[in-house]
């Protein structure tokens, strides 16, 4: 039987221990004791009390049955209703108190009222033996989540779960929103046994903490994702703080926009088990449109508020974090951090952190080097905006409780929100493009980054949403990523490899063809790098000295097999001119990635830690003999490891006095369940009377000498000081690991991008994607596709997608105004064009048949039709909110993509509203707009802008049919091809019909419409004719008007009249689609022409 079997079969076989007297008042009033943070008072409904007493003395006496959670028996009935006349019917004369106000606490729970006074928003897992216990309120929370059984005991409920399961509760716990910490025992049995605390508890302490944040960075939680923790997820720790904007001074700098700010924000953004640090300060609106934007992108695991905030961003950060998010959120006093303290903070905490590294490293030389780094890193953080700053103090003191704060100065991947050689696109943009995630469920299944998504590593995944949302606009980088998609698209063997290298190699005389061998050894490195652990979080946590040596030596392992592996495309570097050259990589990026990685200093180290590791020791688990120390390293160890072998040999001696002491020359020492040293004998044998006796059998017993408990004891000493100090050797070793971080770091980015490479090329050659071209930048803005597809939708459509062209140019047309019937296709048209320009800036190729296009610098949307009520804003708010923020952002090198502005307020303010914002993009901004509306009337904007604005429409065929009742209906068929034209029907009573409206809504519906299309056309005839009277008379008297009547002159009113119903028709005819209804005008039109040229005949007779 296991040592945990019989453990646990002794819980509930041991003896209890005797009920003590409680103590008197005097002595709890002069007891030193805290009061207990965690109460243990339950309380029952008088109903549910009721109910139970009736069910208890109903019950009959049977057999012990088990319980459903424990499958132990249950307790005796009468024991459980002594349990509840104790604690849940209290004496009504006497005042009900928590149990735990008058009950005397067990060493052990003192313990754990002095941890949960120290940390009282942490739920604490204690190590008692083989178990980790939850204790009082934390023991119903972990009940309620981790589903296991809590329990009464003493003075708390408690609740445990077994040691080896650590890691699965703490990420259960954690991801319901918990912050964890686990408390662990600081002594041994062996050292307990021998020191001054040997009659008390052992000494238990703080261990580590855990939260969504720093989950993976954290000690002893390694690897894999259960329970909703995706391995490529970023963990972003995002602080946020803010100023109110004085409005006044910016009227008075001349901002006139700024004016309609309220906020200046300041944010910070931490992952902390990857090394990468976000920071910016912005000014803000009351909609926070530039703070959803960063909080989208960033998608934070937690949130950091540093109070007091402004009341606008905390209601949109809480609303963020909901329920539904999955979001942590914690709260913070900047208060100490408002007269400029911030910095102070910041560099006292780097001048403790240089401190511990020079007095941890007897290298001088190497931390000064350091010290030299982190120092160029701080006067950056100096010279940071002071509200970024002050979040960054913040920031700097929560990771201070994990252990986790040297990331930011030694080891941090630094980059700022404002970079101008990346596009941020705006929270609209990715919400409604569904860029990383769909808007039907939140999963990234049919989003834009999982169709391009091939990565075969998670920090490459990781990174490619990082491109995938932050879009190049440096046309030479841009041009430098497909430079290198098209370099392994033509070593995998693409269809259009041979087009691709015609555009590489134009302008140079030479052809050149790429060996196949680059591909096979990229190839290669990836597939064995997607079977090896996450080695960009594998690296981090080794530089937080939370890595264990199995992990260490997998993620070292890895970067020196990718780095020997691409050493053999001879990337060389150029001394003079500095730039690396290889006969078989042509493009510059690939040549630089490739080197970083197989630079000989990153191999040569990676064989160097490697080379100080015992990976059979590893490979066993013994953690005493993992490191090496042949050629005088660590000679602690090795002294501590030649003190357990010379007792280990003195306890092996005494075999040969117990041979001569037994006369039995063949025996040995036997092991039985992990007890060494034992000496089996005979039942019958005569042993010493001061031997031990261990076990036995029916034959045998087996005893220990008192040499031999003397020798064991002293073993344990040994074997327990050789754990301390290969633990400091392995903290040693882990510590040195940080003067390489920069460089492993650098070479874990460089094969992420490598990854990404990989994977646009492998999309490209897949989906038959061609290279776009990129004008320059002094070129007029243009967008010129030619069978352009949505990257999405033609996945699920395959062959059925129907392509479509789009040209828009600064000079030209750069508008497009588009009708047609609804789910004709209008927003999956203007999505693809969206979608193209930011895959080409990603630097992919796209999916359509020619593709020349002008690097833009911003692509916002205003698309769709939502509220947000926790957020206080209506469905109409929410649309010119959109409106305004593109109207303040965009420049004349932005796409603009508007799907049905003003549709939710009343048709006539609607209509102006879109006309006027339309007209001030054209005007002012001169962006390219895409501008999709069921309005006709904004149409008639291109007769403004007969160049700059043109009108188009997705085509469609009507078929008249009849039903089965004889009644005519008209049949529509979509085309989904974007031609010319305005269509001033939008055909929605079909949509009624997919959507399965009564058909006599249906019908009924269609009647009122007939009537009121025939009502305003009434209306616009006599509007027609009314204007025609007063222009043709307008100050005649009655009297002359009457004579004319009566006279032949009247017939020159008649004539105007039916001139105007002439034209009216005529114009009715030309907006019609329906064939049947136009030819109806035109008889009508013909009629009236005839009968006013018979007038005219008659006339001159």
């Amino acid at each position: 039987m296991g040592k945990q079997k019989q453990q646990t079969l002794s819980r509930f076989f041991s003896p209890k221990p005797k009920p003590k007297p409680s103590p008197s008042p005097d002595s709890v009033a002069e007891s030193s004791t805290p009061p207990p943070k965690i109460s243990a008072t339950v309380s029952f409904s008088p109903s549910k009390r009721k109910l139970l007493s009736d069910h208890l003395a109903a019950a009959s006496p049977k057999k012990p049955k088990l319980s459903p959670h424990t499958q132990n028996p249950t307790p005796d009935p009468n024991l459980h209703r002594r349990f509840l006349q104790r604690f849940l019917e209290p004496s009504p004369d006497k005042e009900s108190i928590p149990v735990t106000s008058s009950s005397k606490y067990t060493p052990l729970e003192k313990q754990v009222v002095e941890l949960k006074g120290k940390h009282p928003d942490v739920i604490l897992m204690v190590e008692v033996g083989y178990r980790y216990r939850f204790f009082g309120e934390d023991a119903e929370i972990a009940a309620r989540v981790l589903g296991i059984y809590a329990h009464m005991d003493h003075s708390f409920m408690t609740a445990s779960v077994p040691t080896f399961r650590l890691n699965v509760h703490v990420r259960r716990l954690v991801n319901a929103g918990y912050k964890v910490g686990v408390v662990k025992q600081t002594e041994t049995a062996a050292i307990k046994s021998h020191g001054a605390n040997r009659s008390g508890p052992f000494f238990r302490g703080l261990s580590a903490l855990y939260t969504k944040a720093t989950l993976e960075a954290a000690e002893d939680i390694s690897g894999g994702g259960e329970e909703g923790f995706g391995g490529d997820q970023s963990k972003f720790l995002v602080c946020v703080v803010d100023e109110r904007v004085d409005k006044e001074t910016n009227k008075g700098c001349g901002l006139e926009l700024e004016a309609s700010f309220d906020v200046r924000v300041g944010i910070v953004g931490v992952e902390i088990s990857t090394g990468e640090v976000v920071y910016g300060e912005f000014n803000d609106n009351f909609m926070r449109s530039g703070l959803e934007a960063v909080v989208l992108s960033l998608s934070p695991a937690e949130l950091l508020l540093g109070q007091p905030l402004s009341q606008q961003t905390e209601k949109f950060l809480l609303g963020y974090a909901g329920l539904t998010s999955n979001v942590r959120v914690e709260r913070a006093s900047q208060d100490r951090f408002r007269n400029g303290s911030a910095v102070d903070e910041i560099v006292s905490i780097y001048e403790d952190i240089s401190a511990r590294n020079l007095a941890d490293d007897n290298e001088n030389k190497v931390e000064v080097a350091e010290e030299k780094i982190s120092c160029l890193t701080v006067h950056t953080i100096v010279n940071m905006p002071h509200l970024t700053v002050q979040a960054l103090a913040l920031t700097l003191c929560h990771l201070k409780q994990f252990g986790f704060e040297r990331i930011l100065f030694q080891g941090a991947s630094v980059r700022s929100l404002s970079s101008t050689t990346e596009m941020t696109l705006s929270a609209n943009t990715l919400q409604q493009l569904e860029v990383v995630r769909n808007n039907s469920d939140g999963s990234e299944s049919g989003s834009l980054f999982h169709n391009m998504n091939q990565t075969l590593t998670v920090y490459g995944s990781r990174l490619l949403r990082h491109w995938v949302t932050h879009p190049l606009c440096d046309r030479n980088l841009i041009s430098a990523r497909l430079d290198a998609v098209s370099e392994i698209v033509a070593c995998i063997g693409s269809p259009s490899s041979s087009q691709v290298s015609e555009e590489l190699d134009e302008g140079s005389s030479e052809r050149k063809i790429v060996p196949p061998e680059f591909y096979h050894v990229l190839s290669s490195v990836l597939t064995a790098l997607s079977r090896s652990p996450d080695i960009q979080r594998g690296i981090t946590r080794i530089f937080h000295r939370t890595a264990k040596a199995t992990e260490f030596i997998a993620v070292i392992e890895a970067i020196l097999l990718a780095g020997k592996q691409l050493q053999r495309l001879g990337i060389k570097q150029d001394c003079e001119t500095r730039s690396m050259q290889s006969a078989t990589v042509r493009s510059s990026l690939l040549r630089k990635l490739i080197s970083v990685v197989s630079s000989p200093v990153v191999v040569d180290n990676a064989a160097k830690l490697l080379s100080a590791l015992n990976k059979e020791g590893a490979a066993r688990g013994d953690l005493l003999d993992i490191l090496i120390t042949s050629n005088n390293q660590f000679p602690e160890l090795a002294e501590a490891r030649q003190a357990v072998l010379a007792v280990r040999e003195k306890l092996d001696s005494l075999i040969v006095s117990y041979r001569k002491k037994l006369a039995n020359r063949n025996l040995e020492f036997l092991e039985v369940s992990g007890i060494t040293h034992l000496i089996e004998v005979p039942v019958d044998a005569k042993v010493p009377m001061n031997w031990v006796k261990v076990n036995s059998t029916k034959k045998t017993i087996r005893y220990h000498p008192p040499e031999i408990v003397a020798g064991l004891d002293e073993l344990a000493l040994a074997t327990e000081h050789l754990a301390i100090v290969n633990r400091a050797s392995w903290d040693s070793f882990l510590k040195n690991f940080s003067r390489y971080y920069t460089d492993f770091q650098a070479a874990v980015q460089a094969l992420a991008a490598l990854d990404c490479l990989h994977s646009l090329a492998t999309l490209s050659r897949n989906k038959n994607y061609i290279c776009p071209l990129f004008v320059d930048d002094c070129e007029p803005v243009e967008i010129n596709i030619q069978s352009g597809r949505h990257p999405v939708l033609e996945t699920i459509l395959q062959d059925n997608f129907v392509p479509n062209d789009t040209s828009l140019h600064a000079e030209g047309e750069y508008c497009q105004i588009i009708t047609g019937p609804n789910m004709g296709g209008k927003s999956c048209y203007i999505r693809q064009v969206a979608l193209i320009s930011i895959m080409a800036q990603v630097g992919s190729f796209v999916p359509a048949s020619f593709a020349k296009l002008h690097v833009l610098d911003g692509v916002f949307t205003r698309m769709g039709a939502s509220d947000s009520i926790q957020h206080g804003r209506s469905t109409f708010l929410e649309e010119l909110s959109e409106a305004s923020h593109i109207i303040r952002t965009c420049s004349s090198r932005s796409l603009v993509i508007i799907d049905e502005l003003g549709r939710g307020t009343s048709t006539h303010d609607g209509v102006a509203i879109a006309y006027a914002t339309l007209q001030h993009l054209l005007l002012e901004k001169r962006c390219l707009v895409l501008f999709v509306t069921h309005y006709p009337e904004i149409a008639e904007i291109s007769n403004s802008f007969p160049v700059s604005a043109g009108t188009y429409h997705v085509s469609y065929l009507m078929t008249s049919q009849k039903d089965n009742d004889g009644s005519d209906h008209d049949d529509v068929t979509y085309l989904y091809k974007l031609v010319r034209g305005l269509c001033s029907r939008s055909f929605g009573f079909k949509v009624a019909q997919l959507a399965q409206i009564p058909p006599s809504c249906i019908h009924r519906a269609i009647t009122m419409a007939a009537n009121l299309e025939a009502e305003v056309r009434e209306r616009e005839r006599n509007r027609v004719s009314s204007i025609k009277h007063l222009m043709g008379s307008p100050g005649e008297p009655k009297a002359h008007d009457e004579s004319r009547d009566s006279g032949g002159s009247g017939s020159t009113e008649e004539s105007m009249s039916a001139l105007s119903d002439l034209f009216a028709d005529l114009r009715f005819a030309l907006s019609e689609d329906d064939p049947s209804k136009s030819f109806e005008y035109l008889n009508r039109a013909w009629k009236i022409a005839e009968d006013l040229v018979a007038r005219s005949e008659r006339s001159s007779n």
